[in-house]
């Protein structure tokens, strides 16, 4: 008999294939919102007419504008970013951009909401142990317009890497996942395409470890199995043709169902436990962990999970093959890294790689029970 337990998170409306000035504008007029706070690319903002067009449409219900945020969302980028939005007196962020823009103002609502001015502060609100400590729920809230389709913007989670320790640190609270995410695939078009697919990889990644889990359950694989079909199909066709604004759109929705799993509960293992290492220690971007990490952790699992495994396989058009095969030859029909040797991360590397993912909050949920640093190590050597 299942058991199980699904939350319903704070996530209002998910508005697609509108363009994102019009649609941001018209939930500001449902919000009642008058001073929004734009956190944006600064790609985006520098080099296109994206940001400039959302500005023109807000005219001045646009309080102020944030492009600073680096990649795996450093604490002093967050801080930067808060005390910007607090002068600004925003009473909504706006954000524009990929994950670590969703996940800085994720961060920069709970500390508007807890007084956090100073880089220190963060420890008062970041988790613990696994716990998320008491705290003010955020009173300015976030809609989001994603570039990129790691899926962050449909989690209530947060990774913000302390850079004194390059440990990327969770932040956690039901009302930080964005009111409103708006999924806008010509604004994507900007983004390189090594990013965009390999953020496809990210999603296709929620959802195998969900499909793969101990824990996982039908109401989470009807949205895993959905919305892997979708980006095994649509990944290929934005590769094919870049232009191609219903194969975005379909890679968008794809990554929204991808977020469906974890939301329900489902955790995620081994590959994205590793992943937050690789990320915060080596500044591997997080699409490429996915691509390097999943079909290692596939092949390490499949003893214990080979009937969850095909069914991966299935969803991919592959019935009956190996699934870790299957996804090696998408990952790599999409021309993204396959082994840890292409990022420089060396096996020199994987003992402090080994120890310090046993620490992450998904390793321990694998569903091929790991106990120890050694058998991290196992993966990361099917990776090298």
């Amino acid at each position: 008999m299942h058991q199980g337990r699904v939350v319903f998170g704070a996530i209002e409306e998910v508005v697609f294939g509108h363009p994102a000035a019009g649609a941001i504008l018209a939930q500001m007029d449902r919000l009642g919102s008058n001073r929004a706070f734009l956190m944006v690319s600064g790609t985006l903002n520098r080099q296109t007419d994206e940001i400039e067009k959302i500005q023109q449409v807000l005219g001045s219900r646009c309080a102020g504008l944030f492009d600073a945020m680096p990649a795996h969302t450093p604490r002093e980028a967050v801080i930067a970013a808060t005390n910007a939005a607090r002068d600004a007196k925003a009473d909504l962020i706006v954000t524009v951009g990929g994950g670590s823009i969703t996940d800085g103002a994720k961060a920069v609502q709970l500390c508007l909401a807890n007084g956090v001015d100073a880089i220190e502060g963060i420890e008062r609100i970041r988790v613990h142990k696994g716990v998320a400590p008491e705290m003010n729920a955020p009173l300015v809230r976030q809609v989001s317009v994603p570039t990129t389709i790691a899926g962050g913007e449909f989690s209530s989670i947060a990774g913000v890497t302390d850079r004194s320790t390059n440990v990327k640190q969770m932040l956690r609270h039901p009302l930080i996942v964005p009111r409103v995410t708006i999924l806008d695939p010509a604004i994507t078009v900007h983004t390189p395409e090594w990013l965009f697919l390999s953020t496809g990889i990210r999603a296709v990644d929620h959802c195998v470890e969900a499909i793969c889990s101990r824990e996982t359950h039908p109401y989470a694989d009807a949205q895993s199995v959905k919305g892997l079909a979708m980006l095994a199909d649509a990944l290929p066709r934005v590769k094919a043709n870049p232009a191609d604004l219903d194969a975005r759109m379909d890679a968008q929705l794809g990554t929204w169902l991808s977020m469906g799993a974890l939301s329900a509960g489902v955790p995620m293992g081994a590959s994205h436990g590793i992943g937050y290492v690789l990320g915060a220690a080596f500044d591997v971007p997080h699409g490429y962990t996915s691509c390097i990490m999943l079909p290692a952790v596939m092949r390490w699992n499949a003893v214990e999970n080979a009937d969850r495994q095909q069914i991966v396989a299935t969803a991919m058009g592959f019935p009956g093959q190996n699934a870790a095969d299957v996804l090696d030859a998408f990952i790599r029909s999409l021309g993204m890294p396959r082994s840890l040797t292409e990022v420089d991360v060396l096996p020199e590397h994987f003992d402090a790689i080994a120890a310090q993912a046993m620490r992450t909050p998904w390793v321990p949920r694998n569903p091929r029970r790991i106990d120890s640093p050694a058998q991290v190590r196992e993966i990361l050597l099917l990776a090298a």
